[in-house]
């Protein structure tokens, strides 16, 4: 591929960022825990896990062999006004593919997408039907991983779907795509879809960005799945929004800490992949050492954590996520709802923003749906999308 500000990109950190890192995780210090503790990540992240997951990136961890690993999917690089953004772009084996835009969100990467990928580019592999093809854009959101350099402009959950809808349309020249996502991601494809209604032939996601809750007055209206929707918003504002607190407010300075600090970034990011994961309490039920590694090095390579806390900045800013002037999404949509994903949306409060046409309850499965369930969330954009090509 080339043409359109389009170039082939290799992932090649250099050998002194990998020294400087490995100099780092030789001499950590650690801190101390509340006494008691014992082990139950009630305070945080666990000072005997982090401990173990250091050790391991510090002795066992393979950086090479995973950056190899990326490697083997297509990437690239694409001009898109002042942004460079870094996308894999995997050709779909089938009569007639219908491109994909796969967009993840934080703390992810597009490293999320690695399993999932093959289900959905070459579903004959796999004992599918050639026809549910895909050919899949999967990008560093801009401002995240390799779509970051320094100095870099900071893009809100609106520049995103703008920057990401201009790569499907005028970059790559796609008239016919469909857009999938979780987390900001799932921001990020409502915007596309909202922007490029014409194009977008359907948008699915695996968290619902939603206006309405129960107003005050009208809870005897509100159905059982409403009422358990907002139990589940007031205790995850209650207890699960700290992070968005700091990020939202004053994301430089925690900046200079996860900037600075590797194992701070490990324990910042991997205690969201636990706690919002259907994993039981155990991560590495989920995910392997490798794999949270490896999408933790994305940031620490690339300098981008800072960066990647703006949307959240954003929002609390008066830059929402969704349009401020309450219009419905005019594009068919679909959501797969997984049992231990952070925010459990009532269909009622979803088609206030969605024409939604599929509703899927899914039997396990969190907020890293791709990485997660790969084979439920790939068979349920198949079964979304057979009648919208």
């Amino acid at each position: 591929m080339d043409g359109n500000g389009v170039r082939p990109f290799r992932v090649a950190v250099g050998d002194d960022v990998l020294a400087d890192l490995q100099a780092r995780l030789d001499r950590v210090r650690w801190p101390d825990e509340p006494p008691g503790s014992a082990s139950t990540w009630e305070y945080g992240t666990d000072l005997g896990y982090l401990q173990q997951l250091v050790a391991y990136w510090r002795d066992g961890f393979d950086w090479r062999a995973q950056e190899k690993a990326i490697n083997e999917f297509p990437q690239f690089m694409a001009e898109v006004g002042d942004v460079d953004v870094h996308f894999l772009h995997v050709e779909g084996q089938g009569p007639a593919p219908l491109p994909l835009l796969l967009c993840h969100g934080w703390p992810g990467s597009f490293w999320e997408f690695s399993r999932i990928i093959p289900l959905l580019t070459d579903p004959a592999r796999f004992g599918g039907d050639p026809a549910d093809a895909f050919t899949v854009v999967a990008p560093s959101l801009p401002g995240y991983g390799f779509s970051f350099r320094p100095g870099q402009r900071r893009c809100d959950i609106e520049a995103m779907g703008t920057i990401l809808g201009d790569l499907m349309t005028s970059v790559l020249g796609y008239r016919h795509f469909g857009v999938q996502g979780g987390d900001w991601g799932a921001g990020v494809v409502t915007r596309v879809a909202e922007q490029h209604p014409d194009e977008v032939a359907g948008l699915h996601v695996n968290l619902l960005f939603t206006r309405p809750g129960i107003k005050p007055g009208q809870e005897g209206e509100a159905t059982e799945d409403e009422r358990r929707a907002q139990a589940m918003l007031e205790r995850w504002f209650k207890e699960g929004t700290g992070y968005q607190w700091i990020q939202g407010t004053r994301p430089q300075t925690l900046a200079y800490a996860l900037t600075d600090s590797p194992v701070g970034l490990a324990g910042w990011i991997v205690e969201k992949f636990r706690a919002w994961s259907d994993c039981g309490g155990d991560v590495e039920s989920r995910f392997s050492k490798d794999f949270l590694l490896t999408n933790v090095m994305i940031y620490w390579v690339t300098g981008a954590i800072g960066s990647s806390f703006w949307p959240y900045y954003a929002v609390r800013h008066g830059q929402p996520a969704l349009a401020p002037d309450g219009r419905r999404i005019p594009v068919p949509a679909a959501h797969a709802r997984f049992p231990k994903e952070i925010i459990q949306v009532p269909r009622s409060w979803a088609e206030t923003v969605y024409d939604i046409r599929r509703w899927t309850e899914m039997p396990a499965g969190g907020h890293f749906a791709a990485a997660e369930e790969p084979e439920a969330l790939a068979g349920d954009l198949r079964a979304f999308f057979r009648d919208l090509r």
